[in-house]
């Protein structure tokens, strides 16, 4: 008998411990998933309230862009050509009624920092000339309100563009048959092309970890890739100098990564960028590596410049 009560005893307390566990379990699962809506809300929360300091406001809104040369080396048909790019950064302010800059002072214009980037090289006899145009909010969101790519060589042009409304709404004209489309719409999420501009605004807020980005418009048109989010790595590396950090993405899926190379400390310009992905055709296809590395760098009223007794200004930027 007494053992019969010993054994109830036992299997009472062995099924409380069990219960006990898996209460625990429960509720450090449901506090980890808490954590991370809060780590995600917390994210979003920045993004949507970005602010700048006055530093960065003092060097943007001083009537200059920044202009940076770069060296480089370029991924196309299987094999790495020279050339220059450039990356041109400058305040303007946007009209998103007209979708363009805007010419006249209006309550509703949003302060941007336009980038233009551009890549010149030749692929054998002909030459490529490609532009990317971001215009990305100075303060609060993190999401271009509209991108212009263009691309041109002698086989023809293509332009796409992409406007920021409730979605991102995408159009492409390509010389390529069956290429071309209007209105394809896209749930907002990271644009790759506007992380160039937040590591200069806001290098803390570069997204890290997994996440879905849409990569670069150029990338997707040199290598006809389809137009959607693709899952990425992304992470911040500081270098051994402690002079410089490394924003790398990975994207799995694509075979591609990107590592671009910027100041730690205040303006953050970018010095060097490397992008890797396989080109070529068939057999000869192969991993390459695209490289960029910075020339000089000058802030200066390039709209002014103008006249050809200004051509000396392009030979100090190499080109």
């Amino acid at each position: 008998m007494k053992f019969i009560q010993d054994y109830k005893l036992i299997s009472k307390l062995f099924f409380s411990f069990v219960a006990l566990t898996l209460l625990q379990s429960c509720s450090q699962s449901n506090a980890m998933e808490r954590s991370k809506k809060t780590r995600s809300d917390k994210t979003q929360e920045n993004f949507s309230n970005r602010k700048v300091n006055s530093q960065t406001k003092e060097y943007w809104f001083d009537g200059k862009a920044e202009i940076s040369s770069y060296e480089l080396n370029q991924i196309r048909y299987g094999e790495i050509h020279s050339g220059k790019a450039s990356l041109i950064y400058v305040t303007e302010p946007f009209s998103k009624s007209s979708n363009t800059k805007a010419d006249y002072n209006r309550e509703s214009n949003i302060s941007v920092l336009k980038l233009n980037s551009t890549k010149k090289f030749n692929t054998g006899i002909y030459p490529y000339s490609i532009m990317n145009s971001t215009f990305f909010p100075f303060e609060k969101t993190n999401t271009s309100l509209k991108i212009a790519s263009s691309m041109q060589e002698w086989c023809g042009m293509m332009y796409t563009e992409m406007t920021n409304r409730t979605d991102l709404i995408f159009n492409h004209n390509s010389y390529f048959e069956g290429a071309s489309f209007k209105g394809k719409k896209l749930k907002k999420n990271i644009l790759e092309d506007d992380l160039w501009s937040l590591l200069r605004l806001n290098p803390e807020l570069l997204p890290q970890g997994k996440q879905e980005i849409i990569p670069s418009i150029t990338f997707l048109n040199l290598m006809h890739q389809e137009f959607k989010t693709y899952e990425a790595i992304a992470k911040i590396k500081t270098n051994t100098n402690n002079t410089s950090k490394t924003y790398v993405i990975e994207y799995p899926t694509l075979n591609r990564t990107l590592s671009v190379t910027f100041e730690a400390q205040f303006p953050h310009k970018v010095l060097d960028w490397t992008e890797s992905y396989k080109s070529g055709y068939g057999n000869q296809r192969k991993s390459l590596t695209t490289t960029a590395k910075l020339i000089r760098s000058i802030k200066i009223d390039y709209w002014n410049k103008n006249k050809n007794k200004d051509s000396h200004l392009r030979d100090s930027l190499g080109f």
